[in-house]
């Protein structure tokens, strides 16, 4: 396998389909063989788009016949995990877009089909990638900051009416498997946990204040992490025109302040006792989001070339990939207990009894 191209397949040729495409066609020893898609039309124009002969409107059928080693999933969120658990089933490696999947059963079904299978499952949440991302994530893990105190995430997006209408699935429990926070928050929250570690237990409200739509478009929530620390979260589709991704650490000895994709402050002491002052750090700048907080397609290629160079390397020297599925699902279990929480009114204990 090593001297021969990865055949890389993908289901669903909708909006985030592009991205995975062109991460691909960016990468050496991957190519891009077969797309699927149960609508006709968006399965020939997308192939036209990529140059891919093979096309399909049944992923079994890809499965069974295109001879894939590994399957992006950009298929609705409802369906991750039945796309999923047959691609494991055909021996097919496994990379889907966030979130991982819908449901604490959906995720282990497909975790335990990858493992059983023997292939990797991993999931996108390119926020990881970023250098200020990984720079703020050591010095939490490093203890630079001293005890945490603190760890907010405030997720202030906009989403139009337009924008739930424009898709049947979109703004339902059924396919999208709820509204800010699983859709559009859940990389801010996937984010706050790899920084901060897990939570325990979660107060929250959610509603949908201002769309028509069953599920929220606006949640906050009071967290408690295992450490002992706390935090606030706030999720929306509903502020106009939406606000860059910001969270806010607070330790013993200091504070940092990270607004994708950038740190915007940083004060931190080492002194016992000592005030922290802010510094400038050199920290190199990461591709922008433009307007990612208003565009639901507004946002660079950088995050999903990576995690998709980072999946041929799993796969070739047989190692976990950068966000695998147990890491995956820390993210969906605090949204389903942020919707838990809300639904009875008192505070939910993690982990979830599902």
């Amino acid at each position: 396998m090593a001297d021969t191209p990865l055949r890389w397949g993908i289901v669903g040729c909708g909006v985030i389909a592009p991205w995975h495409a062109k991460a691909i066609t960016h990468s050496d020893g991957i190519e891009l063989s077969a797309v699927c898609d149960i609508v006709p039309e968006n399965t020939r124009t997308f192939a036209e788009d990529f140059g891919v002969d093979t096309v399909f409107g049944d992923y079994q059928e890809m499965f069974s016949q295109a001879s894939l080693d590994v399957v992006s999933i950009c298929a609705p969120s409802g369906i991750h995990s039945e796309i999923a658990v047959a691609a494991a089933g055909a021996g097919v490696n496994v990379l889907t877009e966030k979130p991982m999947a819908i449901t604490l059963p959906q995720i282990d079904a497909m975790i335990s089909a990858c493992d059983d299978a023997g292939v990797k499952l991993g999931c996108i949440f390119q926020r990881r990638t970023t250098s200020a991302s990984i720079r703020v994530r050591e010095a939490v893990k490093n203890g630079e900051l001293g005890k945490m105190v603190m760890g907010d995430a405030y997720l202030k997006y906009y989403r139009s009416q337009a924008y739930y209408d424009s898709a049947g699935w979109r703004g339902t429990w059924e396919l999208d498997g709820g509204g800010a926070l699983m859709n559009q928050g859940v990389h801010g929250i996937d984010l706050l946990l790899w920084i901060m570690g897990d939570v325990e237990k979660v107060y929250a409200k959610a509603a949908p204040k201002t769309r028509r739509i069953p599920v929220e478009d606006t949640a906050v929530a009071i967290l408690t992490f295992k450490s002992g620390a706390w935090g606030v979260l706030e999720g929306t589709t509903s502020c106009n025109p939406g606000e860059a991704t910001r969270l806010e650490l607070h330790g013993e000895n200091g504070t940092v302040i990270l607004e994708d994709p950038t740190i915007k402050r940083w004060a931190v002491t080492s002194e016992e006792d000592g005030h922290a002052e802010n510094v400038e750090l050199e920290i190199e700048e990461d591709e922008a989001p433009d307007a990612m907080a208003g565009d639901p397609q507004a946002f660079g290629l950088r995050g999903h070339v990576i995690q998709v160079r980072d999946m041929a390397d799993a796969i070739r020297n047989d190692r976990q990939p950068l966000v695998p599925g147990t890491s995956a699902r820390k993210a969906v279990e605090l949204i389903l207990a942020v919707y838990r929480s809300s639904e009875l009114g008192w505070e939910v204990t993690l982990p979830l009894d599902e």
